[in-house]
């Protein structure tokens, strides 16, 4: 194929490239300068293509392959790397321990609270908590369905209410 033809052949082929290269960038001036630089790479590899291969899967595949190799390149320039002495602190879970302290005393106050509310509304609550059904809990203690769920809204609600003090954990 001589350069002339070559040159008709890429740009008949190459209006359909740009809604591709719009695809991969998701910006009109990028995907310009992504269409130039396949056109242009296309152009000095001329050599390397072989005549019966589909040209327009090979200008694809440079496009795709040229917006990879730009993105890869963006990643690594924005990538920070440290390069201070302190690198044995990264990711080193031996240096690290937990405080049971906090969570004993929280542990304590809910229980706390817990045991504070009424016993109509501690028992259902605590049969929910434990796995129990709603109707399994009516059964057992021979009260309403509606009676244990508006027991258990109840105590849910006071409790709420006694470990406000917490509430920044959500």
């Amino acid at each position: 194929m001589t350069a002339i033809e070559f040159t008709y052949n890429i740009h008949q082929v190459s209006k359909s490239l740009k809604p591709f290269a719009m695809r991969l960038t998701r910006d009109s001036e990028d995907a310009n300068d992504l269409l130039q630089d396949t056109l242009l790479k296309a152009f000095t590899n001329r050599e390397k293509y072989t005549d019966g291969t589909n040209l327009k899967a090979w200008l694809y595949t440079i496009m795709k392959n040229t917006f990879i190799t730009n993105y890869q390149r963006m990643v690594r320039k924005n990538t920070f790397i440290d390069t201070t002495d302190n690198l044995h602190y990264i990711n080193s879970m031996e240096s690290t321990t937990d405080n049971g302290a906090y969570s004993s005393f929280a542990m304590e106050d809910i229980n706390g609270a817990i045991k504070a509310l009424d016993k109509a509304y501690q028992v259902p609550f605590m049969m929910h908590f434990r796995g129990f059904k709603y109707h399994e809990i009516a059964a057992k203690l021979d009260i309403p369905i509606g009676t244990v769920k508006n027991r258990i809204h109840i105590a849910r609600k006071e409790l709420k209410s006694k470990l406000r003090m917490y509430s920044h954990l959500d």
